[in-house]
């Protein structure tokens, strides 16, 4: 197993994963092509296995307004038949240590059992715009209680895109 950072000879392989690790939805996969299209995937690794793309983790901006206040980690997948192996978690403990993660505040919509294993925490604020009542938004290293609601990059809401949605997925 191995984890490289992603480069456009992955996409196809990263593409490929996220429609099986998210089976009935296409919306991951077309998130993370638009966000590579448009250059706002801040970070992203891929973990290979015998040349296959069996994990994948990205990054991208998260804004108080016009203001930018941390990242947004989406989309954390692993493909099914690795999935309850650890796979996921080293991936995400792996993109934690990177320096250009590690400083800063990061909120993930997820379930909030599999991320606090991880230090994220509940949080109030901000309010996640797909998750109205915050009880699967979570951060991780973000102290402000200062009330707002938390912006995406564009490609999460754009038109014929279905949001994200709480779903239970084997872990």
């Amino acid at each position: 197993m191995k984890i490289q950072k992603v480069t456009p000879t992955h996409h196809a392989k990263v593409y490929a994963l996220l429609r099986t690790a998210f089976p009935g939805s296409h919306y991951e996969a077309e998130l993370v092509q638009r966000l590579h299209e448009n250059g706002r995937v801040l970070q992203d690794w891929v973990c290979l296995h015998v040349n296959k793309a069996i994990a994948y983790i990205a990054f991208s901006n998260a804004y108080d307004g016009g203001t930018l206040c941390g990242l947004h980690l989406a989309p954390l997948a692993v493909a099914p038949e690795f999935q309850r192996q650890g796979v996921g978690s080293e991936l995400l403990r792996f993109a934690l240590r990177q320096e250009s993660i590690r400083n800063r505040p990061l909120f993930v919509l997820g379930p909030p059992a599999y991320y606090r294993r991880f230090g994220f925490l509940p949080c109030s604020q901000p309010v996640c715009p797909f998750d109205k009542e915050n009880r699967h938004f979570l951060s991780l290293g973000h102290n402000s209680d200062h009330p707002f609601r938390i912006g995406y990059e564009p490609e999460f809401t754009q038109p014929g895109s279905v949001p994200p949605r709480r779903r239970k997925q084997r872990r």
